[in-house]
């Protein structure tokens, strides 16, 4: 828990002083709104007077007057402070969060979906937001009120005060014993919870194949028991839960403390012991004693979330950072070299063992091998996702370590399995690749990856926006990726077999398209279907992380080794195709 707070603080820091007036004025116009039951009574004992006093009269409606004044303007000063704080704070942490994201390496986005990202760039910091500009504001008016009802009370009668509270204690068995049973029957509750989520996940993925074998009136019976079993448990458990704490509520609402005080000071007055109008700032002040108890026992839920959701942001912005030259060099060509390069992405189990290669200016090398061998962890590598563990990777003579981003990547370019489309126009979304390109380069960009055509047929062109009114199959999204490829014109190209997941009529597009992107270029490809590697100018074959096999097709095929293997395993399938990954 202290690395949650320590978090907390940490993020809210440069706005703490803001945070603190804002608290500081909402107490103020707290303590101001329980002045005005006070000069209620103060009133009553002047108009009861055998002789009223009207100086004394006007005094208390202009003591009343300046209560609800200091009010109004410390409650909207209060929280004009905390939302320009919270604005502040929420600006400045996405910020910083959208920076670091901007300099992790890209292989942290692989390890992590799009949903964990958002996460922690929007919902965590919300959650943060509504403490600040919500949770704070309420709570100290939640925990200001009844104390300072509380000792305005004590000063009227503290034994009237007492009689008035005589159902808290009551209240406060309940609301443990609530607590306590709660926490003993979390763990049912979420096996329960589980169970739905697992039936759920099971058809919606399956669907196609539950169908296909009619198997659907099994799943729906899975998914029946699944909720028949939520609801049993969720009656054993939270059915007793509500019962005690809707009994412990009733016993502090309203009614109930307003007839609390009715009958402590009914039987007080009749003792003798203290006047009618006495009891006049209990009838009044009585509810403020409890009515704030709701929010005071739900606003650890809002700190513990905000203290959860800072650590989560927290771990963002710890992540480590590709290290970038003070000065980038500059490649002298094309010519790409690995030397003795080793990664893994656990500590102490590498995914490549000293491996080492060279790509000359202009040929085409493909990577090969069963599934596991490291082929696209070489890939990633040369896209500096990563870097080595031990040993280095040179372009043009220069460490990619000694690259700045920006050199980096207009020496190589990469086309993945994965199009990487953004919601953006199909023109930004191509001039990723060269952000200052204009529209006659975005288009005969286009032309060349064989999808021009397909975008002048979308309802708006090349200014259609994907995933809205630009919806592209797989083929179609490749070779908008292709094109981008095209546009930045890097002397590196690095393929992570484009074709991977698309049907033969896309494919053939997609080759005619790489056609034109591979050309001129020192190209590495990952290769998964073998019949795509035959005419390119050297293949190393992996396997196991380690560089085992280097050749040219013909000359693989003449050896006895995990490429001549793997060939005849795939023309026996039909298909010579390799492995994944």
């Amino acid at each position: 828990m202290t690395g949650h707070q320590d978090g907390l603080r940490s993020m809210l820091r440069p706005v703490r002083g803001r945070i603190t007036g804002g608290v500081v004025l909402q107490a103020v116009a707290t303590v101001a709104s329980l002045a005005t039951f006070v000069a209620i009574h103060l009133l009553a004992l002047e108009l009861l007077r055998p002789e009223v006093d009207r100086g004394a009269v006007w005094a208390v409606v202009a003591f009343a007057a300046g209560a609800l004044v200091v009010r109004l303007v410390a409650q909207a000063v209060g929280y004009q402070l905390m939302h320009d704080a919270d604005i502040d704070f929420q600006l400045a942490v996405r910020r910083r969060v959208a920076a670091k994201l901007g300099r992790v390496p890209l292989g942290w986005f692989g390890a992590r979906n799009s949903a964990t990202v958002k996460k922690a760039l929007a919902d965590d910091i919300e959650a943060v937001h509504y403490l600040v500009a919500h949770a704070l504001p309420d709570l100290t008016a939640a925990v200001v009120m009844p104390v300072s009802a509380l000792l305005l009370l004590v000063v009227f009668d503290w034994r009237l005060t007492l009689a008035t509270l005589v159902l808290l204690p009551l209240f406060a068995v309940l609301f443990v014993a609530t607590g306590r049973r709660g926490s003993r029957q979390g763990e049912r509750m979420a096996g329960a919870v589980a169970g739905i989520t697992r039936a759920v996940v099971e058809f919606v993925q399956g669907i196609a194949v539950i169908k296909a074998f009619g198997g659907r009136d099994r799943a729906d019976n899975r998914f029946h028991r699944a909720i028949d079993d939520y609801m049993v448990a969720f009656s054993a458990v939270k059915g007793p839960i509500l019962k005690l704490s809707a009994t412990a509520y009733a016993l502090v609402s309203p009614a109930a403390m307003l007839l609390s005080a009715t009958a402590a000071g009914t039987v007080f007055v009749a003792l003798g012991l203290v006047r009618p109008i006495d009891v006049l700032p209990f009838v009044l002040l009585g509810l403020a004693l409890t009515a704030p108890l709701v929010v005071i026992t739900y606003g650890p839920q809002a700190f513990a979330a905000a203290r959860a959701a800072a650590e989560r942001v927290d771990e963002v912005l710890a992540t480590a950072e590709l290290p970038e030259p003070p000065v980038s060099g500059s490649p002298a060509d094309s010519r790409v070299e690995f030397e003795h390069v080793t990664f893994g992405y656990q500590e102490g189990a590498p995914s490549l063992r000293d491996v080492g290669f060279v790509l000359e200016p202009g040929t085409v090398t493909a990577l090969v091998g069963p599934s596991g061998a490291g082929k696209s962890t070489t890939a990633a590598l040369l896209s500096r996702f990563f870097d080595p563990w031990e040993g280095s990777i040179r372009v043009g003579g220069v460490d990619l370590r000694d690259l700045d981003a920006a050199a980096l990547y207009a020496s190589v370019s990469f086309v993945f399995q994965d199009a990487g489309l953004v919601t953006a126009s199909i023109a930004d979304n191509i001039r990723l690749g060269r952000p200052d390109a204009g529209d006659d380069d975005v288009r005969a960009a286009a032309v060349a990856a064989r999808c021009h055509d397909r975008i002048t047929a979308l309802p708006r062109g090349y200014d259609s926006v994907v995933g809205e009114d630009a919806q592209l199959s797989g083929g179609e999204a490749q070779r908008v990726a292709i094109a981008r490829a095209l546009l930045a014109d890097a002397p590196v190209l690095v393929l992570d077999e484009a074709t991977a997941f698309v049907d033969p009529e896309s494919e053939a597009a997609i080759y005619d398209a790489l056609s034109a992107l591979v050309a001129g270029r020192t190209v590495l490809f990952v290769a998964h279907r073998l019949h795509t590697v035959t005419e390119a100018d050297q293949i190393l074959v992996l396997d196991a992380g380690t560089l085992v096999e280097r050749g040219t097709h013909a000359e693989l095929l003449t050896h006895d080794g995990v490429y001549r293997r793997l060939w005849q395993a795939a023309e026996q399938q039909g298909t010579p195709t390799g492995g994944r990954r």
